[in-house]
């Protein structure tokens, strides 16, 4: 059976900033892979419908693995819901994330739902990887920069 992670965070940034670091995909490849990754994104197509496709690579070993999926909601500010399949074949299945973004007294409040994950992947190792991505998604969006 699949499966399924949830995460919850607040950060001190708006709503508007975090959705930014979602919706871009030079964003994306500075806080999405955990530590230890880097991350190369060949396609982008922000909108319902639009595709992407990124990979991963880690450091140490120059070892990669890659993924397409599909933007299927995108609500500005509020929601936003993408479905992953890896190139893999041990890892099938398609996965689907949903993001939800809430404006809080101090920020933003962040739900992140992850489904369908695939049977080899164990849930703790998704979650550690979540939480280092969202600790380089905070210290993207949290510092508050001069012009």
């Amino acid at each position: 059976m699949a499966n399924t992670v949830t995460l919850h965070r607040v950060l001190r940034a708006p709503v508007s900033r975090v959705f930014k670091a979602f919706s871009s995909a030079e964003a994306k490849a500075v806080w999405l892979p955990p530590f230890g990754f880097i991350c190369k994104v060949d396609a982008f197509d922000f909108r319902v419908g639009g595709n992407y496709r990124m990979s991963f690579t880690t450091f140490a070993t120059n070892q990669s693995h890659s993924w397409s999926g599909t933007f299927v909601a995108i609500k500005p500010n509020e929601l936003l819901v993408f479905k992953d399949r890896f190139d893999d074949p041990n890892l099938p299945g398609e996965m689907t994330v949903t993001v939800s973004f809430r404006e809080v007294s101090c920020g933003t409040e962040l739900s992140i739902k992850q489904e369908g994950i695939p049977d080899l992947i164990p849930a703790e190792m998704c979650y550690l990887g979540w939480q280092e991505s969202l600790v380089k998604l905070a210290q993207l969006v949290e510092p508050e920069i001069a012009q």
